[in-house]
């Protein structure tokens, strides 16, 4: 099922996007939030009289970084022997068809195409064979990042968590399971042109490993985000450009970038 969160006359609800031709898309209204048991309230509307909203609103956003052999290399870094972690906050997520709004402390802002892995319970030192039982779904993400800034300060926090550096969407599709989502093309165009394309089954640590690895630290709620890192074809974004990361089996997220007004 693909779980989309939007907007309609000032409200804010749940649906399950049906259909298959995108001109052609209706959400069924879901009654109350999709984390716990939930109805399917019959109310439709189509897709194209809603606005969507990041499809969940992260407590926090835990990204891993060099999880694929090819990007660390592509920026002259050696490969970690466990995962490496870092954080974007909640108010860095954008949804589908939102702004990227370039940041003014930076001159080089790249493009980071990722799998997102939607945490659907509450969970902490989750074992590798419960991994799959605290996973609510996959979205696409795009983890912007200011890459200039990232070279020159130590700590990545203004680098990859400023405003609109984390869009999300356009949905969370739950039909995948684990070992599907392990094996997915990734791909990233900028005006149409191609820069990234990967596999998922290309990442150096699985998402059963950064699972386990984050819940050994700290509990993550209904709703957190992980991102499983970025393969190789990371490049610059300039204002007007238009991105977009497509995931095999889950979506397209598109983005346009602008000057921060």
């Amino acid at each position: 099922m693909r779980i989309a969160r939007f907007s309609i006359d000032g409200n804010v609800a749940f649906g399950a996007v049906e259909g298959d031709k995108q001109d052609e898309l209706v959400l069924d209204i879901i009654k109350g939030i999709p984390f716990t048991d939930f109805e399917l309230s019959g109310t439709k509307v189509p897709l194209s009289k809603v606005r969507l909203l990041p499809p969940v609103l992260p407590s926090k956003v835990v990204a891993f970084g060099r999880n694929y052999a090819e990007h660390a290399k592509e920026l002259g870094n050696e490969v970690p022997d466990a995962p490496f972690a870092f954080f974007k906050p909640s108010t860095s997520v954008i949804g589908p068809g939102d702004e990227i709004q370039y940041p003014p402390f930076s001159e080089e802002v790249h493009h980071e195409a990722e799998l997102a892995v939607v945490i659907g319970r509450l969970c902490r030192e989750v074992p590798r064979d419960r991994v799959k039982d605290v996973i609510f779904g996959y979205t696409c993400a795009n983890d912007i990042t200011a890459r200039d800034v990232q070279k020159r300060e130590k700590q990545w926090a203004r680098a990859k968590g400023f405003d609109t550096s984390c869009p999300l969407g356009p949905w969370v599709e739950t039909d995948l399971d684990l070992a599907a989502a392990s094996d997915l093309t990734v791909q990233l165009t900028v005006n149409g042109q191609q820069r990234q394309l990967g596999r998922t089954s290309e990442m150096i640590h699985s998402i059963e490993d950064l699972i386990v690895n984050i819940t050994e630290a700290m509990t993550l709620l209904p709703g957190d985000v992980i991102l499983t890192g970025t393969p190789a074809g990371v490049g610059p974004l300039v204002v007007g450009d238009e991105v977009a990361v497509t995931i095999e089996g889950i979506g397209t997220l598109t983005n346009k970038v602008v000057k921060r007004g």
